[in-house]
């Protein structure tokens, strides 16, 4: 095992180097109640959602034998992580040895990304597929592609016993890397007005509000300038007074819009966490049917 797979490793153990508990959960007066909390051991803090009697806590021991899982089905020793704890456990996996896929020119890229979510609110962990742009820092995990790029691992706790069964997901994930820069390759060789696109993603505001209609002003010229800024970065044409862009400019301003500059605004701070909002943020799933059916 080389050096940099036992400091993967070693960072997914060192961050989470702590357990979680599970305590029951009392009434006024010492009141019984059939739920039971979960607390970190470290910092005593609250997690995920109330459980019951017979909820399991998946430890992080559980994440490394997927780690592990990973490094052996993508047969990748060099592989990066990045760790994150919200609720419950987040690991990106970024593959050594994956070779960039050029979008536009030689500057938008994208290369693959798996994430790891392994909650405590009752959920199956998943691992999914997703790109990550390097023109703009943006990661993505595709909706549209369903199974191709999500995998659900049905187990939560007691995962060392299960390894052929992890080494087999994400081998199967990375069998939909085609499908993913299919997706992406669509969007790009789709044309659509960007004027267009954000009435349809946004609606128009109501005129009798005066803080809607300046939420909309500030939300559109954000997305615009991200929108120009990176069609200078990455050698495109000016853009015309049509305001034809690409469906993937498009879908990348609005997503880089919710990961980069609005999450800010709502307390996530870490580059984790602002990748966490953008996945879940349902405006970003529209953006991304939108561009592919353009």
């Amino acid at each position: 095992m080389s050096t940099v797979t036992i400091d993967a490793i070693e960072k997914v153990r060192d961050t989470f180097n702590f357990t979680v508990d599970k305590f029951p959960l009392s009434g006024p007066d010492g009141m019984k109640t059939p739920f039971y909390g979960l607390f970190r051991s470290d910092n005593c803090q609250s997690v995920g959602t109330a459980v019951s009697e017979r909820y399991r806590c998946h430890q992080t021991d559980d994440v490394l034998a997927i780690t592990e899982a990973a490094i052996t089905a993508l047969e990748d020793e060099n592989i990066q992580v990045r760790t994150h704890f919200r609720d419950g456990h987040y690991v990106e996996y970024a593959p050594s040895n994956a070779e960039r896929k050029a979008i536009y020119g030689t500057a938008d890229n994208i290369f693959p990304r798996f994430l790891l979510r392994a909650g405590y609110d009752g959920r199956a962990f998943s691992v999914s597929l997703g790109w990550y742009r390097d023109i703009c820092s943006n990661l993505h995990i595709p909706q549209s592609i369903g199974k191709m790029v999500n995998r659900t691992i049905r187990h939560t706790s007691g995962l060392r016993w299960k390894m052929d069964e992890l080494i087999n997901d994400f081998a199967q994930l990375g069998k939909g890397w085609e499908a993913v820069q299919d997706a992406v390759m669509k969007m790009e060789s789709r044309e659509v007005v960007m004027t267009d696109f954000l009435k349809e993603l946004y609606g128009e505001p109501d005129t009798d509000s005066k803080r809607a209609v300046t939420v909309h002003k500030h939300r559109t010229e954000a997305i615009v300038r991200r929108l120009l800024g990176e069609r200078v970065r990455t050698g495109r044409p000016q853009m015309g007074g049509d305001f034809k862009v690409s469906a993937w400019e498009a879908f990348n301003a609005v997503q880089g819009y919710v990961q980069h500059d609005s999450s800010r605004k709502n307390g996530f701070k870490s580059d984790m966490d602002r990748l966490i909002l953008a996945n879940r943020d349902l405006n970003v799933h529209k953006a991304e049917l939108l561009a592919l059916s353009a």
